[in-house]
């Protein structure tokens, strides 16, 4: 089969500090016509640096050799002019987060526009039309009241959509996706699975899909070549190398995946938190006199309850109401309802008296990045809550951080380093410490492993099951991942537009899901023939 993009022992090396670098080793690969490859590995594998390379999209401070030839021609040294021709007309990219990759004050028309204007110099009316058909074709809908909006205004389905848009602007041979789908619930990852599925059937195109998700790859890969320290371990076709994997690495990766169940919660255990008949409205204000003129309504009638040592699963789309349930229980923003903390109704409690409380509800995010100050070292992060609620615990402070470190999996001779200095599995345990040095009760886990390699989010999963086990802590874990909360949840409650659908023991909802929403949810993530039977036949 004639091969679109052909690599041969490709390197590349990035200068930094005076020293060199290798980011890639000898890398050879070919995309065949009308085939999706996938390039699979953990973070730091080398996979994207791979794929910008082809095009050099690389910085100043890398250097490139071997062979990269897309139809024969070859890229590697070639001119900028030459670059310029491939770059967005053969070869075209979609990369992780469309709210990076978009730009902020633009709306979706003129971005689009941009892209006609500068490849095909189309404009006017003809530009406006070729953008609502690839609007259309992405499946974005009523795509002409979406021409004005600002990539705020989407949402993540929505962005990553509108990024497929412009990457098929101008009609390329080579669709280079890179992590399309990490960040985006499972049913809206399955539509995007599904749309690059039929755009490489209608539109003759090649994928490069590059991925940690080995269940994502297992559904729309033709080929794999499993990456790791910069080089090719392992390729081959996707049912053969599924099958039959040959190399330790790539037996690792398929074995990681989130597996076994919490510690059972004891008969006794106190009742950590309730709400009934909670309700969160937020109003629509419009008008010089800013009269509510509706609401949005984000929680509708919930009723929950966590006791010691258990977990609550909160699963649901973006939007459903998720995060803003567990932010009105831990009253970070208002509700109406009663909630009821350790037996004390909170819900009416003044800012300074639930000052004393936040240090029994604590919270770990979804991105450890964006969740850590990078002008703080992982020492002083750590420690910062317990300057704001001024506890020493009869130790010195550094000997606190250092034991938590410890519990956590980290060296504590590392608290001096930065978050940059960290890898992103190392970055949430900084999170999860931050929150546990405090002691708290209760732990809300906001999308904590989504951000994370299949490996590391097993050694997280297995790091928050044995603090829960050690310390009897109550989690609200909202997750879009239904295999991480099948492995760590007692409950689950299943939320759709502010609504509970479904709730019960994680064992029941998985094995036997009542409504129709909860069965779509388990269909995305383990596919129709395992929906009903707890994912297992996925596995």
């Amino acid at each position: 089969m004639t091969a679109i993009l052909e690599i041969r022992d490709l390197h590349v090396t990035f200068r930094q500090d005076g020293r060199d670098i290798p980011a890639v080793r000898g890398v050879s690969l070919d995309v065949p016509r009308g085939q999706t490859v996938a390039l699979v590995g953990e973070s730091g594998s080398g996979k994207s640096v791979t794929a910008l390379a082809t095009v050099s999209l690389l910085g100043r401070n890398a250097t490139v050799t071997g062979s990269v030839r897309y139809n024969g021609q070859e890229l590697v040294g070639a001119s900028e002019a030459a670059l310029r021709r491939v770059r967005g007309n053969a070869i075209s990219f979609v990369f992780q987060e469309p709210m990076t990759s978009l730009n902020p004050l633009h709306t979706i028309e003129k971005q689009l526009g941009e892209s006609l204007m500068i490849h095909q110099g189309v404009t006017g009316q003809a530009a406006r039309e070729r953008i609502l058909g690839l609007l259309g074709r992405v499946g974005i809908q009523n795509p002409e009241g979406r021409l004005r909006d600002y990539p705020h205004q989407l949402s993540g389905g929505q962005r990553q959509r509108v990024m497929i848009a412009m990457a098929l602007a101008n009609r390329p041979d080579l669709l280079v996706a890179d992590e399309p789908t990490t960040a985006l619930d499972v049913t809206i990852q399955a539509q995007i699975l599904d749309l690059l599925a039929d755009l490489k059937r209608d539109e003759d195109l090649s994928l490069l899909f590059i991925s940690h998700d080995l269940n994502i790859v297992r559904r729309i890969a033709d080929r794999v070549c499993v990456m790791q320290d910069g080089a090719i371990v392992e390729q081959g076709p996707a049912a053969e190398v599924f099958a039959r994997p040959q190399h330790p690495y790539t037996l690792k990766l398929l074995a990681a995946q989130p597996a076994g169940a919490p510690d059972p919660v004891g008969p006794d255990a106190a009742e950590i938190i309730r709400t009934e008949h909670l309700k969160v409205w937020f109003p629509i204000r419009r008008g010089l006199l800013r009269r509510t003129v509706g609401h949005i309504r984000a929680v509708n009638d919930a009723s929950v309850a966590v006791r010691a040592g258990e977990t609550l699963g909160i699963v649901g789309e973006s939007g459903s109401g998720k995060t803003t349930l567990a932010l009105a229980l831990t009253r970070l923003i208002d509700g109406e309802g009663p909630v009821l903390f350790c037996g004390r109704d909170i819900s009416a409690l003044g800012t300074r008296a639930l000052r004393d409380l936040r240090r029994d509800m604590q919270i770990v995010f979804q991105d450890p990045y964006g969740s850590l100050s990078p002008r703080m070292t992982a020492g002083e992060i750590i420690a910062e809550g317990l300057s704001v609620h001024r506890i020493e615990g009869g130790r010195p402070r550094r000997a606190l951080v250092a034991a938590i470190m410890e519990e956590v999996g980290l060296d504590p001779e590392t608290m001096g380093r930065y978050p940059h200095e960290f890898s992103g599995g190392q970055r949430q345990r900084i999170a999860v410490a931050r929150a546990m040095i405090l002691r708290p009760k209760l732990v809300v886990l906001d999308e904590p492993t989504s951000a994370l390699d299949m490996t590391v989010q097993v050694q997280i999963v297995d790091l928050l099951r044995r603090l829960q086990r050690d310390h009897g802590l109550a989690y609200l874990f909202i997750s879009h991942d239904l295999r991480v909360v099948r492995a760590l949840a007692h409950r689950i409650v299943v939320m759709k537009d502010g609504d509970i659908v479904e709730s019960g023991t994680c064992d029941s909802v998985f094995a036997a899901p009542q409504t129709a929403y909860t069965r779509q949810l388990m269909e995305a993530a383990f596919g129709p023939e395992a929906a009903g039977r707890g994912g297992r036949a996925a596995e």
